[in-house]
């Protein structure tokens, strides 16, 4: 259990005569909203960091240094060579503010107000984590160089060439990680620190770990000098794992349902699909969009949806001649058989930038007993805000791996 200093907030307890928080407990409340935003940076940890700019508007600007051509030419005895210069280009990016605050009621215990302060510091501080995390995580998941995860079954392999045709099937492997570290030290990234680094998502290292190349992090010759959220090792690629790391689910065709089944097979054109799943009255009728869906991996739309007791029938866009029993419908976005795709990033260094968590970054706010317009001293709050940007700086020093795994026929987008 964590021990509390109950002196501290003793002097702290809001009362109508207590006009805000002392110095002392604004630094404290603020450095245990960062202490629970960090543990969920994990996308942000090998970013370059920046300031966040003052007085200069909503743009930061990122600097990207070029790398120095060879000096192939010979240098004269006695004469001093000309010199280079610096090769500096500027990327731009605009910070956007993000926030979110909790209302505590007058009607809490005064004694207890102070533990209800921390405990919404520490939900709040969990929810920037993640936001903040997902913002960069966005960016990074944009970038262009792709490797797509190879199928296996059957003791035969196939090349996968796009995120729609990724499978369960499709599970990583020592290989596509010596091809990612391959292309970054063809492109002369550097390692961050001793090694390149991937974030992962635990269904994904989960098939990973089991390879006979892999070294848990408790094994290494320096296990104390290891990462936030670090698993293993593999060749010459230090893994990080995150439930934040991207997943690309498909979309739901109705709230709740993002893959169905078909119930009756069909043989003949039509537009109408019967399926399995008995979908409640209130999600079905037109669609005020059609929803792009694959059935049986053909790609199609479903422009309605009508309620049935012992399944829903689905109207289609488009005409079918024929669907299998058993086949799945669902939402684009993912694989075309449902598959959700996992995300893995192999990064070297700078090869993105992001804005500093302190120093304007993040900010905790509480607001005492009868703030604004409340004349009864009814509501308190506690919240907070955010100033944040990210971006790719060096495409090359960045590959994202694509994959399934044995849970992708479950997993959602995140």
């Amino acid at each position: 259990m964590e021990k509390l200093d109950l002196q501290l907030f003793a002097t702290t307890t809001q009362t109508t005569g207590l006009a805000a928080l002392s110095d002392e407990m604004k630094t404290y409340y603020e450095k245990r909203l960062i202490d629970n935003a960090e543990p969920n940076l994990v996308h942000d940890q090998f970013g370059d960091k920046y300031p966040i700019p003052e007085g200069s508007g909503k743009t930061i600007e990122f600097r990207r240094y070029s790398p120095l051509p060879k000096a192939l030419t010979a240098i004269t005895e006695g004469v001093t060579p000309d010199g280079d210069n610096l090769q500096v280009s500027a990327v731009t990016a605009t910070v956007s503010q993000y926030g979110n605050w909790i209302r505590l009621s007058d009607m809490l215990e005064l004694a207890a107000i102070d533990r209800n302060v921390e405990q919404a510091t520490k939900l709040l501080g969990a929810q920037a984590g993640r936001t903040l995390d997902t913002i960069t995580r966005e960016e990074l998941n944009g970038g262009t160089n792709v490797l797509y995860a190879p199928k296996v079954s059957g003791g035969s392999t196939t090349e996968v060439l796009s995120r729609s045709d990724i499978t369960a099937d499709c599970k990583l492997n020592v290989d596509v990680f010596y091809r990612a570290a391959a292309q970054l030290e063809a492109m002369n990234a550097s390692p961050v620190d001793d090694s390149f680094v991937a974030i992962i998502h635990p269904y994904s290292a989960y098939d990973l770990m089991r390879s006979e190349e892999w070294i848990d992090c408790h094994k290494y010759a320096a296990p104390e000098n290891i990462y936030n959220g670090e698993i293993g090792k593999l060749g010459n690629i230090r893994f990080v794992k995150s439930t934040e790391a991207k997943i690309w689910g498909p979309a739901e065709i109705v709230p709740g349902y993002p893959r169905l089944t078909v119930k009756t097979a069909v043989s003949s054109a039509t537009t109408s699909l019967v399926v399995k799943e008995v979908i409640p009255q209130n999600l079905c009728g037109s669609l005020a969009e059609p929803v792009p869906v694959y059935v049986g991996g053909a790609a199609n739309t479903v422009t309605a949806v009508t309620y049935g007791a012992a399944g829903a029938t689905l109207t289609l866009g488009s005409s079918i001649s024929a669907a299998a029993a058993n086949a799945v419908v669902c939402g684009q976005g993912g694989g075309k058989d449902g598959s959700a795709v996992f995300s893995t990033l192999v990064l070297g260094a700078n090869a993105y930038g992001t804005t500093e968590l302190e120093n304007g970054g993040l900010e905790h706010i509480v607001k005492q007993l009868g703030y604004g317009d409340d004349p009864l001293n009814q509501r308190s709050s506690v919240g907070w805000k955010a100033t944040k940007a990210a971006k790719r700086l060096v495409e090359a020093y960045l590959v994202r791996i694509e994959s399934g795994n044995s849970y992708s026929d479950k997993a959602k987008s995140n």
